[in-house]
Formats: C-alpha cells, structure tokens, sequence
C-alpha cells in the first residue's frame, strides 16, 4: 500500500511540475518569433555565440540547424521543381557520394567546434557561424535528396521508379540556389528576419513530418498502400500533429533544463 501511494504521489508530483513549466514557458511566448524560438528549441541548443543576430533577434536556430533545415526545405522544393513528386529512386551512385561527402564535410565541422569547447584539445580550424551554416545547408540538402525517395518508396503503392535526381548537373541546379541562400543569411539584413526564421521553421517540420509519417506507416504496417494523394493524406495527417507534439515536448525539456535547471546545452 506504502509503494502504491508513494508511487501515486510521485505521478501526482510530475504531472504538477510539467503543468508548472508548461505555464511558465506560455508566459515566454510574447510574439510570433517566440513560436518559432519554441519549436526550434526541439532540435537545437540555440547557443547565441553559435547563431545569427538579424535586426536584434536571435534565430529560433543555431547557424548550423538554419543551415540544415533551409538546405532540407530547399531540397524537397527543388524536387517539387523538377516535378518528381513520387520518386522513389535514389541518386546514382556517384552523386550519392558527393551528398555522402556534404554529410561528413558537415559532421567534420560539428566535431571541430566541439573540440574547441575543451581547453587544450587539438582542431583543426577556427569555428566560424559561416562555416556552420554552409555545411549545415550542404547536409540538409544531402538529407533531404535521400529521404524524399524512402519516403515515397514507403508511401506508394505504385511509386515512381525514376531517381529523385538523376544527375551532376541537376545536383548543380540545386547548389545555385544554396549558395545565394547562404549569402542572403550571412547579409543579416533585419527585414529577412521573419522570413528566414519562418522558412527555417517549415524545414524542420517538412523533415521531421516526413520522417514521423515514414515511422507510423511501418508501426502501423500500412507501407505501400497509398494510391492517390487522397489516400496519402490520412498518415500525414497523423505525422504533422506527431512532429508539433513532438517540438513541443522537446522545446519544453528545453526550456526546463536551460531556464529551471540553467543547464549550458
């Protein structure tokens, strides 16, 4: 009787405290960017020192996760751009490696910034916010390439067989608009504020609703079913509030562990 009621207690506690932190953190959101900020929060640790300032403000995302997800938005509207909207092919092997190459030249710079949070530990070059954003939107364009074809491979029962790309120079179309995106977020001029924290926003959760909808069709063992886009509409309509839930829950463990707790993550 003692454990049952002392386990009851422990419940009736947590469910007091997450209703605590859950008010204080609505009492944080004062404005549209605070949304954002919220949601970002779910994937990112936001360290100012390692983010954008645009007209005073702070990016919901830290360079290298506004880098990640713009690249990732850019790669799904690239593919709507060449109109394969059900391909389930992967690139050919030789352009597979070089999004493989963005992948590594990207976690390279990740692990280098790390090292220089540890005194005396060897690295190989200065972090930059430049650098994290460039290889941040390399590898959420390589992401996005190869997810989009698994997704449309799990989602259509007859999914087009044809590559997501098919080559270099539809690789190179792609790499045109990345780099004018990556110099429009280093000009930091304060009207693209909203915008960018906006778009980067979207390219999280076009990723993560993707990658929950992949994840509920195999759970629910309704790979391979789809056959009209009416059809398609039932698992995303589960993997959307799943990915809002999701940020959510994340952003508010966020805010518990660096405003509560005033964790440095």
């Amino acid at each position: 009787m003692t454990r049952n009621v002392s386990s009851t207690q422990l419940c009736e506690d947590f469910r007091r405290h997450a209703l605590g932190l859950f008010v204080a953190l609505l009492m944080e959101i004062h404005s549209f960017l605070d949304l954002l900020s919220l949601f970002g929060a779910g994937v990112c640790g936001q360290i100012p020192s390692h983010s954008f300032i645009i007209g005073g403000r702070q990016l919901p995302l830290c360079a290298r996760c506004t880098g990640t997800y713009l690249g990732a938005l850019l790669g799904f509207l690239g593919v709507a751009a060449l109109r394969r909207w059900r391909a389930s092919g992967l690139p050919p092997s030789e352009v597979l490696a070089s999004l493989a190459s963005f992948i590594v030249l990207w976690g390279i710079d990740g692990l280098n910034s790390f090292l220089t949070l540890f005194p005396n530990a060897p690295y190989l070059y200065e972090p930059h916010n430049s650098w994290r954003l460039i290889t941040g939107i390399l590898n959420g364009l390589a992401l996005s390439i190869i997810v989009y074809p698994v997704f449309n491979f799990l989602l259509w029962k007859e999914a087009d067989t044809g590559r997501v790309i098919r080559n270099f120079c539809e690789l190179g179309y792609l790499l045109i608009p990345a780099a004018l995106l990556t110099w429009i977020v280093q000009t930091q001029t304060s009207f693209l504020l909203y915008p960018l924290a906006t778009l980067s926003i979207l390219g999280v959760l076009a990723m993560l609703t993707l990658i929950n909808t992949m994840i509920i069709l195999i759970v629910t063992r309704r790979e391979s079913k789809a056959e009209s886009w009416r059809d398609a509409f039932s698992p995303l309509l589960l993997g959307l509030p799943a990915t809002f839930l999701e940020l959510s829950a994340l952003g508010l463990l966020h805010f518990a562990l660096t405003q509560r707790l005033a964790l440095p993550i």
